[in-house]
Order: structure tokens, then C-alpha cells, then sequence
């Protein structure tokens, strides 16, 4: 099952997810989830996003982390950092950013979603 955030929608705040989620509105506050995040073409993400996989053609402006495959799809733009392990960028996306790419880039990511659950623990 997928979370559809649609185009309209504003959000103000956090958002953590063990399911997929469509964002085509905006988001102000960071997203976390252990499956897929797709942010549509007119999906807007003010704040960090960390999941499995991600596929990007909206505007992201914070940092994403990624454990596995990152797509940043036509007309996507995203100012931030990048770890992720594998990435996929179209010609026509922009990124202004630091990138991290890699087995070890996928341990960071892993060691944040860890230290998130140690936080919410207490």
C-alpha cells in the first residue's frame, strides 16, 4: 500500500512511513521511510529525506540519503547533499549538492536510521 500526498496538499512537519509514499503536494519537514519515496512534478520537499529507494522529479531543497537507488528524473531539482548507493540523474535535472556514492555510502545511511530509532526510543 501506498501514501498519496496530493497536489493542494500542504504538510508542516515530519512524516515517517514503512510504506511507499507519492508526494505531489509540499512538505516542510523531513521524511523517512523503509520503502520508496516518489516526489511528482509538482511535489515540493522542504527538509531531509531518507528511504530505501527514491524517484525524484519535483524540487527538493535538504539533504537525501538513500540505501539503494536514487533516480533524479527530467526537470527535478535538488539542492542538498546526496548519499546514496547507486544513482541515476537525467540531463535535463539539476543538482547543486555534495554526492556520496558507494557500499560505504549505503552504511551511512544505515547508521542514520539508526541513530533516528535510538532518539525516538527515548
Amino acid at each position: 500500500s501506498a501514501t498519496l500526498i496530493s497536489a493542494g496538499t500542504v504538510l508542516k512537519g515530519d512524516v515517517k512511513s514503512n510504506h511507499d509514499l507519492r508526494i505531489d503536494g509540499t512538505i516542510h519537514g523531513n521524511i523517512s521511510s523503509s520503502a520508496k519515496i516518489v516526489i511528482g512534478p509538482s511535489g515540493f520537499v522542504e527538509g531531509n529525506i531518507e528511504s530505501a529507494n527514491a524517484d525524484i522529479t519535483g524540487k527538493v531543497t535538504g539533504n537525501i540519503s538513500v540505501k539503494e537507488l536514487l533516480q533524479l528524473r527530467e526537470q527535478s531539482n535538488v539542492d542538498g547533499n546526496i548519499i546514496a548507493t547507486k544513482l541515476q540523474i537525467d540531463p535535463s535535472a539539476t543538482f547543486n549538492g555534495k554526492c556520496q556514492m558507494g557500499a560505504q555510502a549505503a552504511n551511512i545511511v544505515l547508521m542514520n536510521n539508526m541513530d533516528v530509532q535510538a532518539a525516538e526510543a527515548k
